[in-house]
Protein backbone atom coordinates (compact mmCIF):
# COMPACT_ATOMS: atom_id res chain seq x y z
CA UNK A 1 0.00 0.00 0.00
CA UNK A 2 1.24 3.57 -0.71
CA UNK A 3 0.91 5.92 2.19
CA UNK A 4 -1.71 7.84 0.12
CA UNK A 5 -3.92 4.83 0.15
CA UNK A 6 -3.52 3.83 3.62
CA UNK A 7 -4.10 7.52 4.80
CA UNK A 8 -8.07 6.78 2.80
CA UNK A 9 -9.28 4.64 5.35
CA UNK A 10 -7.50 6.44 8.27
CA UNK A 11 -8.69 9.99 7.25
CA UNK A 12 -12.52 8.48 7.42
CA UNK A 13 -11.72 6.59 11.31
CA UNK A 14 -9.81 10.14 11.63
CA UNK A 15 -13.70 11.76 11.15
CA UNK A 16 -15.38 9.37 13.11
CA UNK A 17 -12.30 10.17 16.23
CA UNK A 18 -13.19 13.60 16.61
CA UNK A 19 -17.21 12.72 16.57
CA UNK A 20 -17.30 10.42 18.71
CA UNK A 21 -16.35 9.37 22.42
CA UNK A 22 -12.96 7.30 22.42
CA UNK A 23 -12.89 4.11 24.29
CA UNK A 24 -15.26 1.48 25.30
CA UNK A 25 -18.95 2.05 26.45
CA UNK A 26 -20.27 -1.41 27.22
CA UNK A 27 -23.65 -1.95 25.33
CA UNK A 28 -25.10 -3.75 22.25
CA UNK A 29 -28.23 -1.31 21.71
CA UNK A 30 -26.24 0.84 19.79
CA UNK A 31 -24.30 -1.68 17.12
CA UNK A 32 -27.48 -4.01 17.43
CA UNK A 33 -29.56 -0.72 16.43
CA UNK A 34 -26.58 0.27 13.72
CA UNK A 35 -26.32 -3.31 12.03
CA UNK A 36 -29.78 -3.42 11.80
CA UNK A 37 -29.80 -0.30 9.68
CA UNK A 38 -27.29 -1.95 7.68
CA UNK A 39 -29.84 -5.04 7.06
CA UNK A 40 -28.03 -7.47 9.70
CA UNK A 41 -24.91 -8.81 8.06
CA UNK A 42 -23.95 -10.56 10.96
CA UNK A 43 -26.73 -13.08 10.32
CA UNK A 44 -24.88 -13.34 7.12
CA UNK A 45 -21.48 -14.38 8.05
CA UNK A 46 -19.82 -17.81 7.25
CA UNK A 47 -19.55 -20.10 10.48
CA UNK A 48 -17.65 -18.15 13.18
CA UNK A 49 -14.71 -18.99 15.73
CA UNK A 50 -15.51 -16.15 18.37
CA UNK A 51 -11.90 -15.81 21.07
CA UNK A 52 -12.48 -13.73 24.29
CA UNK A 53 -10.20 -13.94 26.99
CA UNK A 54 -7.42 -12.03 29.06
CA UNK A 55 -3.95 -13.29 27.51
CA UNK A 56 -3.60 -15.39 24.50
CA UNK A 57 -6.73 -14.27 22.14
CA UNK A 58 -4.35 -13.37 19.29
CA UNK A 59 -2.21 -16.02 19.32
CA UNK A 60 -4.91 -18.34 19.39
CA UNK A 61 -6.84 -16.79 16.54
CA UNK A 62 -3.35 -16.92 14.78
CA UNK A 63 -2.71 -20.43 15.73
CA UNK A 64 -6.33 -20.90 13.87
CA UNK A 65 -6.09 -19.13 10.77
CA UNK A 66 -3.15 -20.94 9.70
CA UNK A 67 -3.97 -24.50 10.78
CA UNK A 68 -7.31 -23.76 8.71
CA UNK A 69 -5.30 -22.08 5.74
CA UNK A 70 -3.11 -24.30 5.81
CA UNK A 71 -6.04 -26.94 4.92
CA UNK A 72 -7.14 -25.02 1.70
CA UNK A 73 -9.96 -23.02 3.59
CA UNK A 74 -10.44 -18.94 3.16
CA UNK A 75 -10.45 -17.10 6.67
CA UNK A 76 -11.82 -13.79 7.40
CA UNK A 77 -9.76 -12.63 10.78
CA UNK A 78 -10.35 -9.62 13.21
CA UNK A 79 -8.75 -8.96 15.57
CA UNK A 80 -8.22 -5.22 17.79
CA UNK A 81 -6.01 -3.34 18.38
CA UNK A 82 -3.82 -2.42 15.66
CA UNK A 83 0.10 -2.01 15.69
CA UNK A 84 0.14 0.27 13.26
CA UNK A 85 -2.18 0.73 10.50
CA UNK A 86 -6.55 0.14 11.18
CA UNK A 87 -6.11 -2.52 8.12
CA UNK A 88 -4.75 -4.88 10.28
CA UNK A 89 -7.97 -5.61 11.68
CA UNK A 90 -9.24 -7.13 8.97
CA UNK A 91 -7.95 -9.32 7.24
CA UNK A 92 -9.68 -10.96 4.03
CA UNK A 93 -9.77 -14.62 3.58
CA UNK A 94 -8.38 -15.97 0.00
CA UNK A 95 -9.18 -19.59 -1.59
CA UNK A 96 -6.04 -22.01 -1.23
CA UNK A 97 -4.35 -18.88 -0.31
CA UNK A 98 -2.99 -16.96 2.91
CA UNK A 99 -5.84 -14.56 3.62
CA UNK A 100 -4.79 -10.44 3.27
CA UNK A 101 -5.69 -7.30 4.65
CA UNK A 102 -8.43 -5.74 4.13
CA UNK A 103 -7.55 -2.89 0.74
CA UNK A 104 -7.59 0.80 1.58
CA UNK A 105 -10.65 1.54 -0.85
CA UNK A 106 -12.52 -1.05 0.08
CA UNK A 107 -12.05 -0.62 3.95
CA UNK A 108 -12.73 3.31 3.52
CA UNK A 109 -16.00 2.60 1.39
CA UNK A 110 -17.12 0.25 4.54
CA UNK A 111 -16.08 3.26 6.93
CA UNK A 112 -17.71 5.52 5.03
CA UNK A 113 -21.61 3.37 4.67
CA UNK A 114 -21.56 2.30 8.13
CA UNK A 115 -21.43 5.73 9.13
CA UNK A 116 -23.96 7.25 7.11
CA UNK A 117 -26.08 4.16 8.44
CA UNK A 118 -25.51 5.22 11.52
CA UNK A 119 -27.01 8.70 10.46
CA UNK A 120 -24.99 10.54 13.91
CA UNK A 121 -26.58 8.39 16.31
CA UNK A 122 -24.43 8.26 19.99
CA UNK A 123 -22.13 5.36 19.39
CA UNK A 124 -18.49 4.40 20.03
CA UNK A 125 -15.96 4.19 17.25
CA UNK A 126 -15.01 0.63 18.23
CA UNK A 127 -18.86 -0.03 17.92
CA UNK A 128 -18.77 1.52 13.81
CA UNK A 129 -15.74 -0.64 13.33
CA UNK A 130 -17.22 -3.41 14.71
CA UNK A 131 -19.91 -3.09 12.24
CA UNK A 132 -17.01 -2.71 9.72
CA UNK A 133 -16.17 -6.36 10.06
CA UNK A 134 -19.58 -7.48 10.05
CA UNK A 135 -20.22 -5.76 6.72
CA UNK A 136 -16.47 -6.81 5.37
CA UNK A 137 -17.10 -10.38 5.99
CA UNK A 138 -20.66 -10.88 4.45
CA UNK A 139 -19.81 -9.08 1.48
CA UNK A 140 -16.62 -11.22 1.12
CA UNK A 141 -16.97 -14.94 0.87
CA UNK A 142 -15.54 -17.35 3.23
CA UNK A 143 -15.48 -20.59 4.62
CA UNK A 144 -14.24 -19.44 8.01
CA UNK A 145 -14.40 -15.91 10.31
CA UNK A 146 -12.15 -15.97 13.37
CA UNK A 147 -13.58 -12.92 15.18
CA UNK A 148 -11.56 -11.77 18.46
CA UNK A 149 -13.64 -9.69 21.42
CA UNK A 150 -12.38 -5.92 21.63
CA UNK A 151 -13.21 -5.89 25.30
CA UNK A 152 -14.40 -8.10 27.80
CA UNK A 153 -17.42 -10.81 26.38
CA UNK A 154 -20.94 -9.81 27.38
CA UNK A 155 -21.54 -6.52 26.89
CA UNK A 156 -18.36 -6.40 23.87
CA UNK A 157 -19.79 -5.06 20.24
CA UNK A 158 -18.78 -8.39 19.00
CA UNK A 159 -20.87 -10.38 20.76
CA UNK A 160 -24.06 -10.04 18.96
CA UNK A 161 -23.28 -13.45 17.13
CA UNK A 162 -26.13 -15.45 17.89
CA UNK A 163 -24.92 -19.06 16.95
CA UNK A 164 -21.02 -19.17 17.06
CA UNK A 165 -19.40 -22.38 15.51
CA UNK A 166 -17.76 -22.22 18.56
CA UNK A 167 -17.09 -20.09 21.63
CA UNK A 168 -13.09 -20.25 22.89
CA UNK A 169 -12.09 -18.72 26.30
CA UNK A 170 -8.21 -18.03 26.76
CA UNK A 171 -6.68 -17.19 29.57
CA UNK A 172 -8.06 -14.59 32.23
CA UNK A 173 -6.48 -12.90 34.70
CA UNK A 174 -6.91 -8.79 36.36
CA UNK A 175 -7.30 -6.80 33.71
CA UNK A 176 -9.23 -3.82 32.45
CA UNK A 177 -10.78 -3.72 36.32
CA UNK A 178 -13.04 -0.40 36.05
CA UNK A 179 -15.08 -2.21 33.12
CA UNK A 180 -14.91 -6.29 34.25
CA UNK A 181 -14.77 -5.86 37.75
CA UNK A 182 -12.02 -6.25 40.21
CA UNK A 183 -11.59 -10.29 41.00
CA UNK A 184 -10.76 -12.52 38.47
CA UNK A 185 -13.99 -14.79 38.95
CA UNK A 186 -15.90 -11.17 38.00
CA UNK A 187 -13.95 -10.84 34.88
CA UNK A 188 -14.40 -14.73 33.80
CA UNK A 189 -18.34 -13.72 34.03
CA UNK A 190 -18.32 -11.10 31.83
CA UNK A 191 -15.46 -13.06 29.32
CA UNK A 192 -17.94 -15.74 29.85
CA UNK A 193 -20.74 -14.40 28.19
CA UNK A 194 -19.95 -15.00 24.54
CA UNK A 195 -20.94 -18.78 24.93
CA UNK A 196 -24.39 -19.26 23.74
CA UNK A 197 -26.80 -21.94 24.33
CA UNK A 198 -26.12 -25.02 22.76
CA UNK A 199 -22.97 -23.91 20.97
CA UNK A 200 -19.45 -25.80 21.20
CA UNK A 201 -17.28 -24.08 23.78
CA UNK A 202 -13.70 -24.62 24.42
CA UNK A 203 -12.02 -23.40 27.85
CA UNK A 204 -8.21 -22.40 27.30
CA UNK A 205 -5.56 -23.21 30.06
CA UNK A 206 -6.25 -21.41 33.04
CA UNK A 207 -4.72 -20.80 35.96
CA UNK A 208 -7.21 -20.04 38.64
CA UNK A 209 -9.11 -22.65 39.64
CA UNK A 210 -12.40 -20.33 40.34
CA UNK A 211 -12.00 -18.99 36.66
CA UNK A 212 -12.32 -22.25 35.62
CA UNK A 213 -15.02 -23.14 37.93
CA UNK A 214 -17.38 -20.30 36.34
CA UNK A 215 -16.42 -20.57 32.86
CA UNK A 216 -17.27 -24.47 33.39
CA UNK A 217 -20.90 -24.35 35.23
CA UNK A 218 -21.69 -20.93 32.57
CA UNK A 219 -20.95 -23.86 29.87
CA UNK A 220 -23.21 -26.43 31.82
CA UNK A 221 -26.05 -24.15 32.31
CA UNK A 222 -25.80 -23.11 28.94
CA UNK A 223 -25.72 -26.92 27.53
CA UNK A 224 -22.79 -26.30 25.52
CA UNK A 225 -20.51 -29.22 24.83
CA UNK A 226 -17.47 -28.22 26.64
CA UNK A 227 -13.77 -29.07 26.01
CA UNK A 228 -11.72 -27.90 29.07
CA UNK A 229 -8.03 -27.65 29.03
CA UNK A 230 -6.09 -30.02 30.93
CA UNK A 231 -9.36 -32.44 31.02
CA UNK A 232 -10.51 -33.02 27.47
CA UNK A 233 -7.19 -32.03 25.47
CA UNK A 234 -3.94 -30.92 26.49
CA UNK A 235 -0.40 -30.63 24.85
CA UNK A 236 3.59 -30.85 26.35
CA UNK A 237 6.67 -30.93 24.74
CA UNK A 238 8.58 -34.06 24.30
CA UNK A 239 11.84 -34.91 22.75
CA UNK A 240 11.50 -31.29 21.11
CA UNK A 241 8.27 -32.02 19.50
CA UNK A 242 4.88 -30.96 20.30
CA UNK A 243 2.25 -33.56 21.33
CA UNK A 244 -1.25 -32.86 21.17
CA UNK A 245 -4.01 -35.67 22.85
CA UNK A 246 -7.65 -35.42 22.48
CA UNK A 247 -10.73 -37.92 22.50
CA UNK A 248 -8.90 -38.89 19.06
CA UNK A 249 -5.77 -40.01 20.74
CA UNK A 250 -2.28 -38.42 19.96
CA UNK A 251 -0.54 -36.32 18.11
CA UNK A 252 2.94 -36.11 17.71
CA UNK A 253 3.23 -32.47 16.09
CA UNK A 254 6.35 -29.87 15.51
CA UNK A 255 6.56 -26.83 18.36
CA UNK A 256 4.89 -24.31 17.51
CA UNK A 257 6.82 -21.32 15.52
CA UNK A 258 5.89 -18.54 17.77
CA UNK A 259 8.25 -19.20 20.73
CA UNK A 260 7.65 -19.22 24.48
CA UNK A 261 6.10 -22.23 26.41
CA UNK A 262 2.78 -20.53 26.48
CA UNK A 263 2.19 -21.33 23.07
CA UNK A 264 1.76 -25.00 23.30
CA UNK A 265 -1.13 -24.42 25.68
CA UNK A 266 -2.82 -21.76 22.77
CA UNK A 267 -2.18 -24.34 20.22
CA UNK A 268 -3.76 -26.45 21.87
CA UNK A 269 -6.80 -24.41 22.41
CA UNK A 270 -6.57 -23.80 18.28
CA UNK A 271 -6.72 -27.16 17.54
CA UNK A 272 -9.22 -27.89 19.93
CA UNK A 273 -11.59 -24.92 18.37
CA UNK A 274 -11.04 -26.01 15.24
CA UNK A 275 -12.21 -29.21 15.42
CA UNK A 276 -15.10 -28.27 17.67
CA UNK A 277 -16.19 -25.42 14.87
CA UNK A 278 -16.93 -28.74 12.59
CA UNK A 279 -13.63 -28.43 10.62
CA UNK A 280 -12.12 -31.79 9.94
CA UNK A 281 -8.62 -30.79 9.41
CA UNK A 282 -5.89 -33.10 8.43
CA UNK A 283 -2.81 -33.69 10.99
CA UNK A 284 -0.98 -32.50 7.89
CA UNK A 285 -2.40 -28.93 7.87
CA UNK A 286 -2.19 -28.60 11.63
CA UNK A 287 1.51 -29.54 11.51
CA UNK A 288 1.71 -27.00 8.42
CA UNK A 289 0.18 -24.09 10.08
CA UNK A 290 2.50 -24.70 13.59
CA UNK A 291 5.24 -24.15 11.68
CA UNK A 292 4.00 -21.59 9.59
CA UNK A 293 1.57 -19.40 11.72
CA UNK A 294 2.58 -15.59 12.26
CA UNK A 295 1.67 -12.81 15.01
CA UNK A 296 3.31 -9.95 14.73
CA UNK A 297 4.51 -7.90 18.07
CA UNK A 298 3.77 -11.25 19.69
CA UNK A 299 7.42 -12.02 21.13
CA UNK A 300 8.74 -10.80 17.75
CA UNK A 301 12.67 -10.80 17.12
CA UNK A 302 13.60 -7.76 15.03
CA UNK A 303 15.60 -8.82 12.99
CA UNK A 304 17.07 -5.29 11.74
CA UNK A 305 15.61 -2.09 11.11
CA UNK A 306 15.90 1.70 10.90
CA UNK A 307 15.51 1.49 14.90
CA UNK A 308 17.51 -1.83 15.95
CA UNK A 309 20.91 -0.32 14.72
CA UNK A 310 20.57 2.14 17.71
CA UNK A 311 21.20 -1.34 20.45
CA UNK A 312 24.39 -2.47 20.67
CA UNK A 313 25.64 -4.67 18.28
CA UNK A 314 24.64 -8.55 18.23
CA UNK A 315 22.10 -7.50 20.73
CA UNK A 316 18.85 -10.04 20.26
CA UNK A 317 15.65 -7.70 20.79
CA UNK A 318 12.19 -8.62 21.05
CA UNK A 319 9.27 -6.96 21.05
CA UNK A 320 6.16 -8.25 23.19
CA UNK A 321 2.41 -5.86 23.90
CA UNK A 322 1.18 -8.36 26.59
CA UNK A 323 0.73 -5.39 29.28
CA UNK A 324 -0.81 -7.11 32.11
CA UNK A 325 0.67 -9.23 35.24
CA UNK A 326 -0.32 -12.65 33.75
CA UNK A 327 1.08 -11.23 30.40
CA UNK A 328 4.23 -10.23 32.25
CA UNK A 329 4.58 -13.55 34.07
CA UNK A 330 4.31 -15.50 30.56
CA UNK A 331 6.98 -13.32 28.72
CA UNK A 332 9.16 -13.63 31.61
CA UNK A 333 9.17 -17.49 31.63
CA UNK A 334 9.94 -17.23 27.68
CA UNK A 335 12.69 -15.00 28.55
CA UNK A 336 14.34 -17.14 31.31
CA UNK A 337 13.66 -19.91 28.73
CA UNK A 338 16.24 -18.18 26.10
CA UNK A 339 18.33 -17.55 28.90
CA UNK A 340 18.55 -21.31 29.55
CA UNK A 341 18.93 -22.02 25.92
CA UNK A 342 21.46 -18.75 25.78
CA UNK A 343 22.58 -16.76 28.29
CA UNK A 344 22.70 -13.07 28.02
CA UNK A 345 22.44 -10.18 30.13
CA UNK A 346 18.27 -8.95 29.65
CA UNK A 347 17.32 -5.12 29.50
CA UNK A 348 13.85 -3.89 29.75
CA UNK A 349 12.36 -1.00 27.88
CA UNK A 350 9.30 -0.77 28.55
CA UNK A 351 5.73 1.78 28.09
CA UNK A 352 2.50 1.50 29.37
CA UNK A 353 -0.93 3.31 29.49
CA UNK A 354 -2.40 4.66 32.63
CA UNK A 355 -5.44 1.69 33.26
CA UNK A 356 -2.49 -0.83 33.35
CA UNK A 357 -0.66 -2.45 36.76
CA UNK A 358 3.41 -1.51 36.07
CA UNK A 359 3.71 -3.26 39.55
CA UNK A 360 2.89 -6.20 38.98
CA UNK A 361 3.90 -6.76 35.33
CA UNK A 362 7.42 -5.82 36.59
CA UNK A 363 7.07 -8.49 39.41
CA UNK A 364 7.05 -10.98 36.99
CA UNK A 365 11.15 -9.94 35.62
CA UNK A 366 12.73 -9.20 39.14
CA UNK A 367 15.58 -12.02 39.33
CA UNK A 368 15.94 -11.83 35.29
CA UNK A 369 16.38 -8.15 33.93
CA UNK A 370 19.17 -6.40 34.93
CA UNK A 371 17.93 -3.10 34.31
CA UNK A 372 14.88 -1.27 33.45
CA UNK A 373 14.27 1.83 31.00
CA UNK A 374 11.15 3.50 31.08
CA UNK A 375 9.54 5.12 27.84
CA UNK A 376 6.35 7.36 26.54
CA UNK A 377 4.27 5.92 23.78
CA UNK A 378 4.11 9.21 21.74
CA UNK A 379 0.93 8.11 19.78
CA UNK A 380 -1.48 7.78 22.90
CA UNK A 381 -2.99 10.11 25.39
CA UNK A 382 -3.43 7.70 27.69
CA UNK A 383 0.90 7.03 28.40
CA UNK A 384 2.16 6.56 31.81
CA UNK A 385 4.94 9.63 32.34
CA UNK A 386 8.30 7.58 32.01
CA UNK A 387 9.44 8.94 35.36
CA UNK A 388 6.40 7.56 37.43
CA UNK A 389 6.61 4.05 35.80
CA UNK A 390 10.55 3.94 36.60
CA UNK A 391 9.57 4.73 40.09
CA UNK A 392 6.83 1.65 39.88
CA UNK A 393 9.96 -0.45 38.38
CA UNK A 394 12.07 0.92 41.10
CA UNK A 395 9.53 0.19 44.42
CA UNK A 396 9.87 -3.59 42.95
CA UNK A 397 13.34 -3.59 42.93
CA UNK A 398 15.12 -2.27 39.32
CA UNK A 399 17.86 -0.09 38.55
CA UNK A 400 15.91 2.10 36.33
CA UNK A 401 16.49 4.95 33.74
CA UNK A 402 13.58 7.31 32.63
CA UNK A 403 14.38 7.96 28.84
CA UNK A 404 12.59 10.11 26.27
CA UNK A 405 12.51 7.49 23.46
CA UNK A 406 13.51 3.30 22.66
CA UNK A 407 16.17 5.19 20.56
CA UNK A 408 17.31 6.37 22.94
CA UNK A 409 16.94 4.05 25.81
CA UNK A 410 19.06 1.27 22.92
CA UNK A 411 22.28 4.16 23.00
CA UNK A 412 22.49 4.04 26.82
CA UNK A 413 22.48 0.16 26.66
CA UNK A 414 24.91 0.22 23.95
CA UNK A 415 26.88 2.25 26.28
CA UNK A 416 26.67 0.25 29.29
CA UNK A 417 27.32 -2.93 27.40
CA UNK A 418 30.08 -1.54 24.88
CA UNK A 419 32.91 -3.69 26.56
CA UNK A 420 31.23 -6.72 27.62
CA UNK A 421 31.94 -9.72 25.40
CA UNK A 422 28.06 -10.74 25.57
CA UNK A 423 26.15 -9.02 23.67
CA UNK A 424 22.55 -8.52 25.71
CA UNK A 425 19.29 -9.42 24.76
CA UNK A 426 16.36 -6.59 25.10
CA UNK A 427 12.82 -6.30 25.40
CA UNK A 428 10.68 -4.06 23.96
CA UNK A 429 6.98 -3.53 25.63
CA UNK A 430 4.20 -3.13 28.06
CA UNK A 431 2.07 -1.72 25.69
CA UNK A 432 0.64 -2.85 21.93
CA UNK A 433 0.73 0.37 21.83
CA UNK A 434 4.14 0.98 22.25
CA UNK A 435 5.20 -2.16 19.62
CA UNK A 436 3.30 -0.54 17.08
CA UNK A 437 5.08 2.54 17.57
CA UNK A 438 8.62 0.37 17.25
CA UNK A 439 7.90 -1.50 14.16
CA UNK A 440 6.92 1.70 12.43
CA UNK A 441 9.96 3.70 13.47
CA UNK A 442 11.98 0.30 12.71
CA UNK A 443 10.11 0.19 9.01
CA UNK A 444 9.09 -3.57 9.81
CA UNK A 445 4.93 -3.14 9.65
CA UNK A 446 2.47 -5.95 9.90
CA UNK A 447 1.53 -7.34 6.44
Amino acid sequence: MTATQVSEAAQEIEKLLALHPKGFDLSLDRVTRLLAALGNPQERLPPVIHVAGTNGKGSVTAFSRAILEAAGLSVHVHTSPHLVNWHERYRLGVKGGKGTLVGDRVLADAVRRVAEANAGQHITVFEILTAVTFLLFAEHTADVAIIEVGLGGRFDATNVIARPAVSVIMPISLDHQSYLGDRVELIAAEKAGIMKRGCPVVIGHQEEDGVRDVLVSTAERLGCPMSVYGQDYMAHEEFGRLVFQDERGLADLPLPRLPGRHQYANAAAAIRAVRAAGFDVPEAAIEKGLASVEWPGRLQRLAGGKLSHHGPPGAEIWVDGGHNPGAGQVIAEAMASFEEREPRPLFLIIGMINTKDPVGYFKAFLGLAEQVFTVPIHGSDSSLDPVALAEDAGFVGFETTATSSVAEALGIIAELVDEDPVPPRILIGGSLYLVGEVLAENGTPPR
